[in-house]
């Protein structure tokens, strides 16, 4: 330490009391001196030599006291040093750069090093590095060592307060520190953990999509036997995995498995999924199930109530899929077949009886669809509008964004036609008019963030959502009524349908059918995809109500500029990995490149041996990716990996912070990650 030590604290004043004293002294001689002169005299003669005798003492006997408190405080160090030489914690000291200075032997044993090993402790320990050490003052660092857990209790100790408490001294250089560690094996304790995690019973919801439709494709007699094979392969499934499984109706099984059976499942990516697919007893149509499954913990209550929510996800999204529910995330699996077509109305019904149940409550509507509305989006807005005007109610549509597709509809709304002048409102005037006695009814899309005006949804106190999109993580909440139904071609294909039962007096007019008929037709690609039984016979009811395709078809028609668009964007494609069409939409010149952008993707499908196609454009500081499939790949699921979602065939993301060729890459990854895992 040398000149850096100096005397600090109960030993400073242990050693200067001697010439303390020497005041005390020199007061009672100057009293005695007043009294007495003559004795005075001798009194300050005894002060003067006292104070000589302790100042020459101290200058010349200072350093041996020093020296032999030293001597003492390094025997008093050995004896320590040898203590924690055979402490049976692992133990060591760091400096300033993480490198290790000292250590004992049992922190020599499990790290392999010598004890004159002074490199850095992170080519030991990855995790404990200089940065970390320098962030916090105190911190524990789970490590591993040779198969071994360790918790590394690592503390900082200033070098001038460890001398102050052990010594008395006191260091002039502020900015020393040391770094002490201890090392504590947690092996046992982390393996107790392990397996209590293991051993925790997860509960499971398993349904049967579509088993009214598939019994009505199989023979009577063959009935019992198939749903027997179905009870097998389920039972079968658990139970190599430890599970227990209660059916508790003819088409839904509870079961519960260990957890550690759970990541076995992942890895096998849920395959009671494709082996229920491949009973045949003469039924011409598969078997699906869907499955959800709530992971949150020990609480069983609230895992059953997440696996609940993850069901009625996995039902939401079209079926045969397993969903797992955690605080976290929310992750699915399987997905891959076609949504069941259902023939049957009676949701529909269920559902436009509802909606008229809610109208009749309320007096005045918001109609709304997502950002940037398409046609399909306009024409189920058009339709709800129709609902209300036939209950005598006042509605009115929001919307800020009028693409050049959508303004020919848009038009034919007009004063002029008999139609209000506020039949259109501004999101700004919306959010000003809103009101208790104010309904509103989102169509399109059931997320929040894509709605054309997300504040909206917080004032309103009755939500009504219609949307044809499969369920994603983020959906709106709190509605009164949830009209999602996957198997839909569109939402105007729904509306249709409602408005079939809301009231048997109901009356289109050409204009409203046209809108309508028109958002069906740009959904399905000109009946080409996700087209059913239902579609057509709703597009059947708009005919009937005066929709006339030829006047539909010219209002589609696109400008010389957006036409040119597609065509580029069609001409730079480039096929990657010999299936998949990739290619940029150019923005310029035209005013809505998200639909030029979709219309590429549709048109790329016409080239022979491309599976699937994405192409991209960038508006107002988005990225919009467009996919589209026929019916090998599942867009649906490469694009909820970038935040996006849709359907099977057709599906979007909406990407920001990044350039388009870093969406590109995006895409590609995810391509590579899909088709590597096959």
């Amino acid at each position: 330490m040398g000149s850096n030590v100096k005397l600090k604290g109960r030993l400073k004043t242990y050693i200067m009391l001697p010439l303390w004293l020497t005041i005390l002294f020199a007061a009672l001689a100057a009293g005695v001196c007043v009294y007495r002169p003559a004795a005075g005299f001798w009194c300050v003669l005894f002060v003067v030599v006292y104070f000589a005798v302790m100042l020459v003492f101290y200058r010349r006997c200072r350093h041996t006291v020093l020296n032999e408190m030293i001597d003492f405080a390094t025997h008093y160090g050995t004896v320590q040093r040898k203590l924690l030489e055979e402490f049976e914690v692992p133990y060591a000291i760091l400096d300033q750069n993480a490198r290790l200075m000292w250590m004992n032997r049992q922190f020599c044993e499990i790290s392999g090093k010598p004890k004159n090993f002074h490199s850095s402790i992170t080519g030991i320990f990855p995790q404990i590095t200089k940065e970390r050490i320098q962030k916090d003052e105190q911190v524990n660092i789970r490590v591993c060592k040779d198969d071994k857990t360790y918790r590394a209790s690592v503390s900082r100790i200033d070098f001038s307060r460890m001398l102050d408490k052990s010594t008395g001294f006191e260091s002039e250089d502020k900015d020393q520190y040391l770094t002490i560690v201890y090392l504590f094996d947690e092996t046992l304790l982390h393996q107790y953990r392990q397996e209590k995690l293991d051993m925790q019973m997860v509960p499971a919801l398993v349904y049967i999509d579509n088993y009214e439709e598939v019994l009505d494709s199989v023979e009577e007699v063959k009935q019992s036997l198939l749903i027997a094979l179905v009870d097998r392969k389920v039972n079968k499934y658990f139970a190599a995995q430890g599970g227990l499984v209660k059916k508790t109706e003819h088409d839904k099984y509870f079961i519960v498995f260990p957890h550690k059976s759970l990541d076995v499942m992942i890895q096998d990516n849920f395959s009671l999924l494709e082996d229920v697919k491949s009973l045949k007893v003469g039924n011409e149509m598969s078997v699906t199930l869907s499955m959800g499954i709530g992971d949150v913990g020990s609480d069983y209550a609230k895992n059953y109530g997440y696996s609940r929510m993850a069901i009625d996800l996995a039902l939401g999204r079209g079926g045969d899929q397993t969903v797992i529910r955690t605080k976290e995330k929310t992750s699915y699996y399987g997905g891959s077949s076609r949504q069941v077509d259902k023939t049957t109305r009676v949701k529909a019904r269920v559902k436009a009886l509802a909606l008229r149940e809610i109208m009749i409550s309320k007096d005045k509507f918001y109609v709304m669809g997502h950002h940037i509305s398409d046609i399909d989006s306009l024409g189920a807005a058009v339709g709800i509008y129709c609902a209300a005007r036939q209950l005598g109610k006042r509605a009115q549509i929001v919307l800020d964004t009028v693409t050049t597709t959508l303004r020919p509809f848009r038009d034919c709304f007009v004063p002029e036609k008999g139609y209000p002048e506020d039949m259109f409102i501004s999101c700004e005037d919306a959010l000003e008019e809103v009101n208790s006695q104010t309904a509103l009814i989102v169509v399109d899309t059931n997320r929040p963030s894509y709605t054309e005006c997300p504040e909206l949804l917080a004032k309103a106190r009755t939500i009504v959502v219609f949307d044809h999109h499969r369920h994603g993580e983020e959906v709106i909440k709190n509605t009164d009524l949830s009209y999602i139904e996957p198997y839909a071609s569109s939402a105007c294909e729904m509306i249709a349908e409602v408005l079939q039962y809301f009231d048997e007096d109901i009356k289109l007019s050409s204009t409203e059918a046209d809108a309508i008929y028109a958002g069906i037709l740009v959904d399905t690609n000109n009946f080409m995809t996700k087209t059913g039984v239902r579609t057509f016979e709703a597009a059947a009811y708009l005919r009937r109500c005066g929709a006339e395709t030829t006047r539909v078809r010219k209002m589609m028609r696109n400008d010389m500029n957006a036409y040119k668009t597609r065509a580029e964007a069609v001409r730079h494609a480039e096929v990657y990995r010999g299936a998949f069409a990739v290619s940029i939409c150019p923005a310029d010149n035209i005013e809505s490149p998200t639909v030029a952008c979709a219309q590429a993707a549709n048109e790329l499908l016409n080239i022979t041996g491309i599976k699937a196609s994405f192409v991209l454009t960038e508006y107002n500081g988005r990225i919009y990716i467009s996919a589209r499939s026929i019916d090998e790949i599942n867009v649906q699921q490469i694009m909820e990996r970038l935040g996006g979602g849709g359907h099977m065939n057709s599906a979007g993301a909406q990407l920001t912070g990044c350039t388009l060729l870093e969406a590109r890459r995006s895409i590609e990854n995810t391509l590579n990650e899909i088709l590597d895992r096959k």
